[in-house]
């Protein structure tokens, strides 16, 4: 009899939703969420939601979601950061690739994100795979073309603009960035 490896533990999104705690689920293994993101974490996304949500006020066919599943399969939940959607999903979880995805990248999940996460994205047709690294302040745009990604580039201060949508999107990450500098004493 061979060694047990941890796909062989087979779990499944009916166990992953009875979990307690942070978790996503990559092809049948649990992966523990980091504890709670950090501040530059919590206002990266939250300046990105923010300017995603104000454009979008008007776009009657996509929406902005935080930190909501993606079941990929029965065995692949993931919890990205931040998604453009413009598909009708389940009411509870994502099941049709989002348009944009947005990791905010911690010194704990950079090899995932930029591993296994980006194949799985690339995989499922994710159209642009943004990677904001609060460390650096910088962040890096993917978008598929061929069923690759090819890398837009590395942004700190410039406007990355969206423009393969039904309604075309801008980010500002001079606005981005700035959001986590302290505020005065």
């Amino acid at each position: 009899m061979g060694a047990l490896k941890l796909s062989d533990l087979g779990y499944t999104y009916a166990d992953y939703a009875a979990w307690p705690g942070d978790w996503e689920l990559i092809e049948g293994v649990p992966v523990p969420m980091s504890p709670a993101p950090t501040l530059k974490h919590q206002h990266i996304a939250g300046e990105i939601l923010f300017q995603f949500r104000n454009q979008l006020e008007k776009c009657q066919q996509c929406q902005v979601l935080h930190e909501v599943d993606w079941k990929l399969s029965e065995e692949t939940v993931l919890r990205p950061d931040v998604v453009v959607t413009c598909k009708r999903q389940h009411e509870q979880y994502l099941l049709h690739a989002p348009e944009i995805v947005v990791e905010v990248v911690s010194p704990s999940t950079v090899r995932r994100d930029e591993g296994v996460k980006r194949q799985l994205y690339e995989q499922e047709k994710v159209l642009y795979y943004v990677l904001a690294y609060p460390e650096d302040g910088r962040a890096k745009i993917f978008q598929l073309r061929d069923r690759t990604y090819d890398k837009l580039g590395d942004f700190m201060e410039e406007t990355a603009r969206f423009d393969q949508l039904p309604c075309p999107l801008a980010l500002d990450f001079e606005r981005v960035f700035s959001s986590l500098q302290a505020p005065p004493d």
